[in-house]
């Protein structure tokens, strides 16, 4: 891996973007580098929670601008259809929790590959911006789909159209984020919350994630159906069952994710 540090420990995978000194922005072999580190977390069983930070004073700047003015670098279809797309695709889809971690900067793409994870918090010292109008595009990485449904149609609009930055705690107050903690303890409190994810039944977690994601597309009645499909299938984990039996003999569960 040369733009990404990547590492298990205590069943949570980490991956971390490397290029500080381009604030994290990606080009095409760091967004392959963090596809092959989500395939590792999709297939290698002793993963069961996922983090994502960065390096430096950033946690992504969105696209690297020199690769998409380089005459010979890819046009913008194949960097958002082969890169972007399919890394947001991935943390939706993948049955694990996503925790990210935004230690500072977080624009463009980096801002909405962010809020693609399942639980995002931040450092007080980060920013988002979705920056894309400032040069003539538009929202990608699923930014459309996802802020309007996290802070509404106005706000997202306005941010989006206006691009202006805000600072961690007003992401928070808005339900963009989910916590911001102070930076001087930013990185432990954050690991903490995957390595928390991670000792919970997994399997089970997985599952509400399936649910969260099919009920942007169903009525109440589908979802109830969703819900009941997916209860059944949850009361048949090794872990379903090791709770109830931990809650009945008073003694702390042993999750497996299973």
């Amino acid at each position: 891996m040369q733009h990404i540090l990547f590492s298990i420990e205590n069943s949570v995978a980490r991956i971390t973007f490397n290029r500080p000194q381009v604030f994290n922005s990606m080009n095409a072999s760091m967004r392959k580098e963090i596809l092959a580190a989500l395939d590792t977390c999709e297939k290698d069983t002793a993963i069961r929670a996922v983090y994502i930070t960065g390096t430096g004073k950033a946690f992504c700047a969105g696209e690297d601008l020199q690769e998409v003015t380089d005459p010979n670098g890819p046009s913008l279809t194949e960097i958002i259809s082969t890169g972007y797309n399919p890394i947001v695709l991935k943390i939706r889809n993948l049955d694990k929790p996503v925790v990210c971690a935004v230690n500072g900067v977080a624009a463009g793409a980096g801002a909405n590959i962010a809020l693609a994870c399942d639980i995002t918090v931040a450092a007080g010292s980060a920013t988002f911006t979705q920056a894309f109008s400032k040069i003539g595009l538009i929202p990608d990485s699923g930014g459309t789909w996802t802020l309007p449904r996290l802070v509404g149609l106005q706000r997202a609009t306005a941010l989006m159209m206006l691009s202006d930055k805000i600072g961690a705690q007003e992401a928070a107050a808005m339900g963009m984020i989910w916590k911001v903690f102070p930076d001087d303890s930013f990185e432990e409190e954050s690991l903490r919350i995957a390595e928390t994810l991670a000792g919970m039944p997994t399997k089970g977690l997985a599952y509400t994630k399936q649910a969260l994601n099919r009920s942007f597309s169903n009525d109440f009645a589908a979802q109830l159906g969703v819900e009941d499909q997916l209860q059944t299938a949850a009361g048949q984990t090794h872990d379903y069952r090791e709770g109830v039996a931990a809650f009945l003999e008073k003694r702390k569960p042993a999750f497996k994710g299973e």
